[in-house]
């Protein structure tokens, strides 16, 4: 199928591109922007007037509920909501059930996407066997079976020289250790940011020092080993500030936030909403607002959705003991495009904005992915970044409908999401 995408926005950060023009589509790739390749025609012909064109979005974690949790999702919804909301390439973390620790595993994952055609499907292997941060895995085995980067999602390591071995073994080969900086012991059962609001509605709280200490001990442990590094869901000011020194020091090292810590604060629980329960949790103003900075300046790399649908039963609990976790998929774009929209003056906050949604984000997984280069698969999302949306339930294709921005009126609606030169979603 030859598309030719004409009169849009194209808006491509991997190659400065930013103007209105024409995209050619042929063969599941790119065959030019501006002018079409020598003897083109086009099967279909999309009119992009007020519409950007940009790259398929990469979300760098996203819980797609498969294998061992189809009751609060399954990869059918979850694939439709990546559709609906432009992402072409998910990451997916390995606290499946079971885990994913073994090649077979991994393997079937990934035939099931295959099967499904639609985003681009690319699992992080379990770091150490069943997440138990005791025996490592066979890394070389799963990124055979087609692994990217190995982490353990929300458990901690207790054994720091396991964390070295496994870190160690990880530079050896050249792997990326993707990891949650969060202290196993400092608010361990906590459930909200450690401060005056959790103290007045009673809530067990989680300091930021949990996420200071465990990135201490991860940067002496990346000077040792030589290892790389991705700090996932950064949440707190200090933090980011001790990022920021590891990155001027030359160490390798990423990290990206969840979309919603770009907006929203420990206020947002407002009266126990459980909604608002995340992992780690809604930080203070001055946290949110040094995120939001970090990502302007370059301390943050990447903006993930950290999809993690929850069902009901799990979600309508009082705040303590509700699951954590939110949908986010389809809402990822235009959070990222609320934060360029408050950037007043910045003329190029836009394209920096859809950069960490796409290139930075590639990057950080080692996939050819992000870009709308020549030759590049054909992975576009064409969006109208002024037509506003409610987030309802019924507006989800989500199987998990539990969002803290239930009710809020976003811009940015996706009219349209290609994956690999085919029509995935069209509205």
């Amino acid at each position: 199928m030859k598309h030719h995408i004409k009169n849009g926005r194209v808006i491509d950060p991997a190659n400065g591109i930013d103007q209105v023009t024409d995209l050619f589509i042929a063969d599941g790739v790119i065959a030019a922007i501006g002018a079409p390749p020598a003897g083109f025609v086009a099967d279909n012909t999309i009119d992009a007037s007020g519409l950007v064109v940009a790259p398929g979005l990469v979300d760098l974690s996203a819980r797609l509920r498969e294998p061992g949790y189809e009751y609060k999702a399954t990869l059918e919804s979850e694939m439709q909501a990546a559709m609906q909301g432009g992402v072409t390439t998910l990451v997916c973390p390995p606290d499946t059930d079971p885990v994913l620790d073994e090649p077979g595993l991994v393997e079937m994952l990934k035939h099931r996407a295959r099967i499904l055609n639609q985003a681009n499907v690319h699992p992080l292997g379990a770091l150490t066997m069943g997440l138990k941060g005791k025996a490592l895995t066979e890394m070389a085995e799963l990124t055979e079976a087609g692994c990217i980067g190995f982490s353990q999602a929300e458990e901690p390591v207790l054994d720091t020289t396991v964390l070295l071995r496994a870190m160690q073994y990880a530079k050896t080969f050249g792997f990326t250790v993707w990891l949650r900086p969060q202290d196993a012991h400092i608010g361990r059962g906590g459930v909200a940011h450690s401060g005056p609001l959790a103290s007045r509605l009673g809530l067990s709280g989680v300091p930021t020092m949990s996420e200071t200490i465990a990135l201490h001990t991860i940067f002496e442990l990346m000077r040792a080993s030589g290892a790389r590094v991705h700090l996932c869901r950064m949440s707190s000011s200090e933090g980011l500030a001790l990022v920021a020194s590891a990155k001027k020091e030359g160490l390798p090292v990423t990290c990206d936030v969840g979309a919603h810590h770009l907006h929203m604060t420990d206020a947002d629980i407002g009266f126990f909403d459980p909604n608002a329960r995340f992992n780690p949790p809604l930080r203070s103003q001055r946290d949110r607002d040094a995120i939001r900075s970090g990502l302007l300046d370059g301390t943050v790399d990447a903006v993930c959705s950290d999809h993690t649908p929850v069902d009901d039963d799990e979600k309508l609990l009082p705040f303590a003991e509700a699951s954590p976790g939110a949908t986010g998929l389809e809402l990822l774009l235009s959070l990222v495009l609320k934060w360029s929209d408050d950037q007043h003056g910045n003329s190029g906050a836009l394209s920096k904005a859809i950069g960490k949604v796409t290139i930075e984000a590639a990057r950080i997984a080692g996939l050819p992915a992000g870009t709308l280069s020549v030759g590049a698969a054909a992975d576009v999302v064409l969006f109208d970044p002024d037509a506003r949306w409610k987030v309802e339930r019924k507006a989800l294709a989500s199987q998990g409908k539990h969002t803290p921005f239930l009710g809020y009126e976003l811009a940015g609606q996706v009219r349209a999401t290609i994956v690999r030169g085919r029509l995935a979603y069209q509205r």
